[in-house]
């Protein structure tokens, strides 16, 4: 019951549906179906493969700009992030060009695409998810623990009160 209501929640927020759906879509169709189709004519097939996830690495910067209008961490830990996050996506670029030229489809690169975040997720879930990895309480944990309570505002508190009796 609460993690239906937890996915409720996801798709009526607008930067989910941003983040995990059409980030998903538009990328794909703007980095694979049509830059790479522009980019052949021009270099030849081979380096296409490699200059295009160039572009698609690039194009993930503005979430830098996200992070600090958020302030979400240090401008450091930020740019470290988007170092690895720009890596990350290039070599990613390279199979997903390689896989279009190669099947000439889009399919088949949204559904690596998809299978990607998947695994990624799974593998990523433990133990880096795991607060004690980093040495600190969690604060939110899908678990509900009643010594965490107290962290919560008095309305998180009656409810989850109200729920737990």
């Amino acid at each position: 019951k609460a993690d239906f209501r937890s996915w409720i929640k996801c798709v009526k927020d607008l930067r989910w549906l941003r983040n995990q759906v059409m980030a998903l879509l538009t990328e794909e169709s703007v980095f694979r179906a049509c830059m790479i189709p522009m980019l052949v004519p021009c270099t030849g097939f081979r380096a296409t493969i490699f200059i295009s996830p160039l572009l698609f690495g690039v194009a993930h910067f503005h979430h830098i700009i996200e992070q600090l209008r958020f302030g979400q961490d240090t401008v450091f830990e930020i740019l470290i992030c988007a170092a690895l996050k720009f890596t990350f996506n290039y070599f990613f670029g390279v199979y997903s060009a390689f896989k279009f030229i190669r099947t000439g489809h889009l399919v088949p690169v949204l559904l690596l695409s998809y299978q990607l975040g998947v695994l990624l997720f799974l593998i990523l879930l433990f133990p880096f998810t795991d607060p004690a990895f980093y040495g600190m309480t969690p604060i939110c944990t899908l678990r509900f623990h009643q010594k965490y309570l107290n962290l919560c505002s008095k309305d998180v508190q009656r409810s989850y009160r109200f729920r737990m009796t």
